[in-house]
């Protein structure tokens, strides 16, 4: 078994079939895989063997894949590093992680200069964009490697890849999935969402996270699709190609949704898209509903993390529930926990936990904290929910986000989805901060719409009408925007940061 084998059946079946669409390239499976094999040679011809660790430090280009798809192609394990990382963030992953080589570009080596020599010799350094001295560029690493490179034989519960985590909770730790994890999970996706040769996805989420590595990109080339590859979401771009290049298949986070809708985005522009998809975040079902009243097909949601590769819990087609992240996807199982680690009946809301073929090997040189994560053989998620009698499971909020005030518990979500039906509000976070005689109270941030206007005692008297009174926040922020993390998530821990 290998992650890899997905582009040698799709080279072998679809040759000249786009594999991906890129800034006016077009790479066809053929293409790709030759690439791809030139640079595991490379790889190969640098000491990289067998379960060695090549990081990715890269920008959503088509060198991530052919790149990640080399690493793992040789047995080698591919290291996902945050384009956005700092020197010493970087340092940390490539530690921690024990990297023989890395891939990266011209504009992002002034946080790799300072490693050199110290955490990495230059010369296993590959430049995938513009050049740096005593570095190879990735045309080179395949010069004289030319020839097909068949995908070695991994078992199983063969490490393939570490993500590190968005580290939005503290230190970064790496997920590790095994070749295993990830071909489940790229036929679980190709499975729910329905893919075919035909069809074309697009792709703006970073490569780095699990979404767009494993549940687009992967997922796709298994399917022997076409990426639609952007190297990030700008607006007009993303819905110029959507146009032009066909694409059916747009998976996206709720931030996304919200500002596409918030835009006013035409529904022409989009009029190729036959299946919306979201995940990494949980979708405010006022926004999920205006969605499906103004573009006329729903929005699917998924639930997942990296951790569960990230594909774990889908809201099927045949029978969607607004609000719900649907049912475990095939051999995965889910339950609702109590905090002694037994299951609770339908409808009571508790830690939801995973097991199934997507679940991590545990966390990089962690074990204690894998075995806490992994207990009794369940991935315990820290996110809140409850399942109806159908099995469907409706998310409530993480457990770290949950606010304690003076006993009252009280979930962000629910307030923000009150939030979210008033039409003055674009966008809103709920968080708790210190207080002196509660220990924590409920604080909201709100963005508003262009031209809207809301005062502070407006949105709580709004509140008050709609909510138990000890949910209603004490108080009301307005702002400009909200910190986000690369994929989009709403940083609630700088939120209670700077209120701190």
């Amino acid at each position: 078994m290998n992650i890899a084998q997905n582009i040698e059946r799709a080279a072998a079946h679809f040759p000249d079939h786009p594999a991906i669409l890129f800034e006016g390239q077009r790479i066809t499976y053929r293409e790709l895989l030759t690439q791809v094999d030139r640079t595991a040679r490379g790889l190969a011809s640098l000491g990289v063997e067998p379960g060695d660790r090549v990081a990715l430090y890269l920008p959503n280009i088509p060198a991530f894949p052919i790149a990640y798809l080399a690493t793992v192609k040789l047995g080698a394990i591919a290291v996902s590093a945050n384009s956005m990382l700092t020197t010493g963030e970087l340092r940390y992953v490539l530690e921690d992680a024990g990297v023989k080589a890395l891939f990266t570009t011209e504009a992002l080596m002034p946080a790799v200069t300072p490693l050199l020599g110290e955490t990495l010799p230059a010369h296993r350094v590959i430049i995938c964009e513009g050049r740096a001295p005593g570095c190879l560029t990735l045309t080179a690493l395949g010069d004289g490697h030319e020839g097909p490179f068949t995908a070695r034989d991994m078992d199983r519960d063969a490490p393939a890849a570490i993500l590190y985590t968005s580290g939005t909770t503290g230190r970064q730790k790496g997920a590790t999935l095994s070749h295993g994890n990830v071909v489940s999970n790229m036929y679980s996706t190709g499975h729910a969402l329905r893919i075919d040769p035909t069809d074309r996805a697009i792709l703006f989420l970073p490569l780095f996270h699990c979404f767009g590595q494993n549940f687009i990109m992967n997922a796709v080339f298994n399917s022997a699709a076409t990426v639609v590859l952007h190297r990030r979401f700008v607006p007009d771009a993303v819905l110029d190609s959507v146009t032009r290049d066909g694409v059916a298949i747009f998976c996206a986070v709720p931030t996304i949704y919200i500002g596409l809708l918030n835009a006013g985005a035409p529904r022409e522009r989009l009029a190729n898209v036959r299946t919306y998809f979201s995940a990494a975040a949980t979708m405010p079902v006022e926004i999920a509903s205006r969605w499906h009243e103004i573009y006329g097909k729903p929005v699917y949601e998924g639930y997942g993390l990296t951790e569960t590769s990230p594909f774990a819990c889908y809201n099927h087609e045949w029978k969607h529930r607004p609000g719900s992240v649907g049912t475990p996807i095939e051999m995965v199982e889910m339950r609702v926990l109590d905090p002694n680690d037994h299951e609770l009946p339908q409808g009571q809301w508790g830690e939801i936990a995973i097991k199934g073929p997507n679940v991590m090997l545990g966390y990089w040189n962690r074990p204690e904290e894998s075995a806490e994560a992994l207990r009794g053989g369940w991935f315990h998620t820290g996110d809140i929910g409850y399942m109806d009698a159908d099995g469907y499971i409706y998310l409530v909020d993480r457990v770290k986000d949950m606010i304690n005030a003076a006993g009252f518990k009280i979930w962000p979500r629910e307030v923000e989805e009150v939030l979210y039906q008033h039409e003055a509000v674009k966008e809103c976070a709920v968080a708790g901060v210190p207080d002196p005689l509660k220990g924590e109270s409920a604080r909201a941030w709100i963005v508003l719409r262009s031209g809207a206007s809301w005062s502070e005692e407006e949105a709580l008297a709004y509140c008050r009408e709609r909510m138990a009174v000890y949910k209603v926040p004490e108080s009301v922020i307005f702002v400009g925007e909200l910190p986000k993390s690369s994929t989009g998530k709403i940083l609630k821990r700088v939120l209670r940061d700077q209120a701190g």
